[in-house]
């Protein structure tokens, strides 16, 4: 069976000469025999994973598109992200709200308890109705901006970084809040 694109006449000649057994059993001996030792090339191999993880950890920082993890580039993830970080989220005061809820429970008085049980109930529905808000308005600007483009877990990906603290996002935001991304 030819797998070729296209059939080629078995008569053609294949435009260089056939290699000698012994040439070519050099030249393999050659490209498998480096000079390095197997010791070396691990020690080379965890170098070079070292420095990328390090562009990347700086890609991090300074929002270098170039040296980004996968799952933060591209122009539709730029802007998801520059959408999370231009509002204010009410997802990412959660831990904040938290300590605060879970000292408030812990003190011995009912109706502080009650109160805090109260304000889990109510920060979990404003968390759940920002997340919706936030998730149907970036889907219709990705839908306006990136007509023709990939926008699969774009607003999944907003959505867990509207989760974390700003400070603490990475990649660092690139757009004060307020800013039209």
């Amino acid at each position: 069976m030819n797998f070729s694109k296209q059939p080629r006449d078995p008569q053609a000649p294949k435009g260089r000469p056939t290699p000698k057994r012994s040439e070519a059993q050099s030249q393999r001996r050659s490209v498998a025999n480096t000079s390095m030792t197997r010791k070396e090339a691990a020690k080379r191999q965890r170098e070079e994973r070292r420095s990328a993880l390090e562009r990347q950890r700086q890609a991090l920082a300074s929002g270098d598109e170039r040296y980004l993890p996968a799952r933060d580039k591209g122009p539709v993830r730029r802007f998801a992200r520059d959408f999370v970080d231009s509002r204010f989220n009410i997802a990412e005061f959660f831990l904040p709200m938290a300590v605060v809820i879970l000292v408030l429970s812990m003190v011995r008085v009912a109706a502080l308890q009650n109160i805090a049980l109260l304000l889990w109930l109510v920060v979990i529905v404003l968390i759940v109705l920002d997340s919706f808000v936030t998730a149907f308005r970036l889907k219709k600007q990705l839908n306006e901006r990136f007509a023709g483009e990939n926008k699969r877990g774009a607003v999944a990906y907003a959505l867990m970084r509207s989760l974390q603290m700003r400070r603490l996002r990475l990649p660092k935001p690139q757009v004060k809040r307020g800013e039209r991304p």
